[in-house]
């Protein structure tokens, strides 16, 4: 079972629930949504051998801080802190982490990357609408009243279905789990963050792991990438997936991180 910790920096509070030994694997949450979107992944590493941290973001859990005013910098400085933090706690498998990022999870893991090389071994990407353009208004809008509870079911459900989840995959679980107000502080975050800063992830290795039906984060758009920056990008497509992946297919998604960190770490 995991532990419950609260780091801090500043006026910053980070809640981090971790479970497992081995070398540090770090999982950040996507929009407007929390630590527990991972709870089988996390598991499934744990048992591998691996130390699995998971830093709820400001505004879930017990986790606090500023939500006005601020951008991907200040997100990727609080899994800094995390990290850093555990570097100090830790005996022999202290050093960089493996920071797998699901959906704007993804661009917080590329901006810690790119702002904190030296905390990060490798980088994974989890559905990750790589272009340097915002997602479209339709699908912006499909996410807002997948969170809205306000909104009647049968709707939520299929916004759900259109914007998270691919043909067959029951969307209903993800009713639940949603924070709205994180969800707009973040968006704000990543609209005020130009996606140039972001964009390559630093140096660092790259696992890319693209859902194989996913409306805003294309087969293309991966391919594109790999292409752009050569062997340091891996590209494993996750089929019978949306965007909500770790959701519809976590042992698809454990199974490739593990296999990717046992090449980092052999």
């Amino acid at each position: 079972m995991p532990t419950s910790t609260v780091i801090a920096h500043g006026e910053v509070r980070i809640e981090v629930l971790a479970q497992g030994t081995g070398h540090a694997v770090v999982l950040l949450p996507s929009l407007g949504r929390g630590a527990a979107d991972f709870d089988l992944i996390a598991e499934q590493l744990a048992q591998a051998g691996y130390r699995v941290l998971r830093p709820q973001p400001r505004g879930i859990g017990q986790s606090s801080g500023p939500l006005t005013g601020i951008d991907l910098h200040d997100y990727a400085a609080d899994v800094a802190t995390v990290i850093a933090h555990e570097d100090v706690i830790a005996r022999e498998n202290a050093g960089p982490a493996f920071v797998v990022g699901h959906a704007f999870g993804n661009r917080v893991a590329r901006m810690l990357a790119t702002d904190r090389p030296e905390l990060v071994r490798a980088i994974a990407l989890v559905a990750a609408n790589i272009g340097k353009a915002p997602s479209p208004p339709q699908v912006r809008a499909a996410i807002r009243a997948s969170a809205d509870p306000s909104l009647p079911e049968a709707e939520r459900i299929a916004a759900l279905q259109f914007a998270f989840f691919a043909p067959g995959s029951d969307p209903r679980a993800w009713l639940t789990g949603w924070y709205p107000e994180v969800l707009a502080a973040e968006r704000i975050a990543g609209d005020r963050t130009s996606r140039e800063e972001d964009f390559a992830g630093g140096s660092a290795p790259i696992l890319y792991l693209q859902p194989g039906h996913d409306p805003l984060a294309h087969v293309e758009d991966a391919e594109a990438y790999q292409a752009q920056f050569g062997d340091r990008v891996t590209v494993v497509v996750i089929p019978h997936a949306s965007h909500a992946v770790i959701a519809e297919q976590p042992d698809a998604v454990s199974a490739a991180l593990i296999a990717y960190a046992r090449k980092l770490w052999p």
